[in-house]
């Protein structure tokens, strides 16, 4: 404990920096500060980004490409084949689901990717959840094809 550093033995317990003037100042960003976006350009920056990433995906990820040739397919029988409303929203959107999860997964992976190269049981892991949750979407798609057309 240095009483003349302002470090005090107080409730906080030892070593802890008294308030006044030796305390210490609370931690500065040292980012460069920036004008974010506002209004309509922000939305078209958000626009923007999205279709690079969907470009991307297409460009990058072969199961992408897989599951929107699916879709091409599920969307319109489900359209065709709903009932109503209701049952053509469950046909189709755990198709949309599964478009969603497989950009997730994506982006999962190509973080890990760019960490290194270098095999980690961490990002074996990542990696695999991301496979899995595509999956389980996949389970959700037909669970749902089944009972909403058996019905």
């Amino acid at each position: 404990m240095n009483p003349a550093a302002g470090e005090t033995a107080d409730a906080e317990g030892p070593g802890t920096t008294a308030t006044g003037p030796t305390a210490v100042p609370p931690a500065v960003s040292l980012a460069p500060a920036r004008i974010k976006p506002r209004g309509l350009r922000r939305l078209l920056n958000s626009f923007l980004n999205s279709w690079n990433g969907l470009k991307g995906a297409w460009r990058e990820e072969a199961a992408f490409r897989q599951e929107c040739a699916l879709a091409l397919v599920v969307i319109p029988a489900g359209l065709w084949l709903g009932g109503n409303g209701v049952e053509r929203a469950l046909l189709i959107g755990p198709m949309l689901l599964i478009l969603v999860v497989e950009l997730l997964n994506s982006a999962v992976e190509a973080a890990i990717d760019r960490i290194g190269t270098e095999r980690h049981p961490l990002s074996g892991l990542s990696k695999d959840l991301g496979s899995a949750a595509v999956f389980v979407s996949f389970l959700l798609l037909g669970a749902t094809w089944l009972l909403v057309l058996a019905d």
